[in-house]
């Protein structure tokens, strides 16, 4: 193990507060009018770049099996193509601190998901949860309450589909493993097959654009994307030597710095009752969370 455990403390709050920070740069690159499509793909082409290097580093190929390639495509619908559409629709029209808010019901979502596979088992507490999860995404869509304008709540369910792909995603990946590969090479291979996915449809719907310049939008989608990359690599890395258990815990840091980074970098102001709503959700997805065993 390479840290201590106050090194871990640090990653952990390192890999959080970065992870926030992506909301608030999704929206600056999604509200100067670049069409989302695009934008996945190029979020796409940067972690393949980021990750690739890191694979080629590392002294590891692509394997490229008929189980991979398989991981790889429905993996890339579920966790990235789907969610990272609906993600530059929504976050176009609704503050980023919301954003940071909704992405952190995944947990909640994945429960019920859970138990129609039978891969969960059925308590009160976690029934209780989810219901205090819902309470709180209620609270946030309630009219004159704390959206800025009440005809934002139309895009909380696209909002939402996200989560549910992440959702999706978990579940599937639990079922059926990474085909023996490791996070990164998984990812890799991943963002590989969704760039080539999307690229004919992004062009056949008039979505496609170059990147002719480095200005803030531009930055802000290259920066994001690639903190995703590393971000994701650091989290396998925390979860393998900290504990599944400790490395979760990131999701809670995700959704309170992301509602700071929204006010420190876009300007964004809550209502008292947003704020209630997060702590109701985060009280939600602590209940709903299964204790799980620590990773060796």
């Amino acid at each position: 193990m390479i840290f201590g455990r106050w090194g871990m403390v640090a990653m952990l709050l390192t890999i959080g507060i970065g992870w926030g920070s992506t909301q608030a740069l999704g929206k600056i690159a999604a509200s100067t009018g670049y069409p989302p499509l695009g934008l996945v793909f190029w979020q796409l082409v940067v972690c393949t770049c980021v990750l690739g290097a890191m694979t080629l580093l590392r002294g590891k190929a692509l394997p490229l099996t008929a189980r991979a390639l398989q991981f790889y495509v429905v993996v890339a619908v579920l966790g990235t193509i789907v969610p990272g559409l609906t993600f530059y629709i929504s976050v176009a029209k609704l503050p980023a601190g919301i954003m940071s808010i909704i992405i952190s019901t995944v947990p909640m979502i994945a429960f019920p998901i859970g138990l129609m596979l039978g891969a969960e088992q059925f308590s009160w507490k976690r029934l209780f949860g989810l219901a205090l999860g819902l309470a709180g995404v209620l609270m946030i869509a309630l009219p004159d309450a704390s959206l800025p304008d009440p005809a934002m709540a139309a895009f909380l369910p696209v909002a939402l589909i996200g989560p549910l792909f992440y959702a999706l995603e978990g579940s599937y990946v639990a079922r059926v493993g990474t085909a023996g590969m490791d996070a990164v090479q998984a990812m890799f291979g991943s963002s590989v097959a969704g760039a080539i996915l999307i690229a004919p449809l992004m062009w056949a719907m008039g979505q496609g654009f170059m990147i002719t310049q480095l200005g803030a939008p531009e930055m802000a989608l290259i920066g994001s994307s690639a903190l995703h990359a590393i971000l994701y690599a650091s989290f396998v890395y925390l979860a393998a030597h900290a504990g599944a258990v400790f490395a979760t815990q990131t999701g809670y840091i995700v959704t309170a710095s992301g509602m700071i980074w929204a006010a420190v970098i876009l300007g964004e102001r809550f209502s008292p009752l947003v704020i209630l709503a997060a702590a109701v959700l985060l009280c939600g997805i602590a209940l709903v969370r299964p204790k799980m065993a620590p990773s060796p």
